[in-house]
């Protein structure tokens, strides 16, 4: 590798994130679940209550109407469901389904073993530091 790429701290991220999210989107296969998808669905489950639409946009970094699309994509799965929140009936939320629980439990279990598999070769403390750090930048920057 050039010297000049091996230095450039955003294209060693970029490299790295690749890898990550190819061996991600592997695994979520057999789920019939993209990233994007997986990153919807998973926060669906986590919000009882459900999230909004925009949220949801803002969480990812996605454009909103990406977001719509990526829902729709679920809803048509049976994984999640728009419902009309009641403190304002304007805004639309995700609510993970029973089947989208269950998908998503398993989905999770697997994207986290494939997420793991590039980062071998770093020890325990090395993935925590780099968690921490791009958690940190992303917090920061969100």
């Amino acid at each position: 590798m050039a010297k000049r790429l091996a230095d450039d701290v955003g294209f060693l991220l970029s490299r790295a994130s690749g890898q990550v999210l190819k061996a991600t989107n592997v695994a979520l296969a057999a789920h019939g679940l993209r990233a994007r998808q997986y990153a919807v669905l998973a926060l669906a489950c986590e919000a009882p209550d459900g999230s909004s639409q925009r949220h949801l946009a803002g969480v990812l970094g996605l454009d909103p109407s990406q977001v719509v699309q990526l829902v729709d994509e679920l809803v048509a799965a049976g994984l999640v469901e728009r419902r009309v929140a009641e403190a304002d009936r304007r805004t639309r939320l995700v609510v993970a389904t029973a089947e989208g629980r269950r998908v998503g439990e398993a989905a999770g279990a697997d994207a986290d073993a494939a997420a793991e598999a590039p980062l071998v070769l770093l020890s325990e403390g090395e993935r925590d530091v780099l968690r921490d750090a791009l958690t940190r930048i992303w917090t920061a920057t969100g």
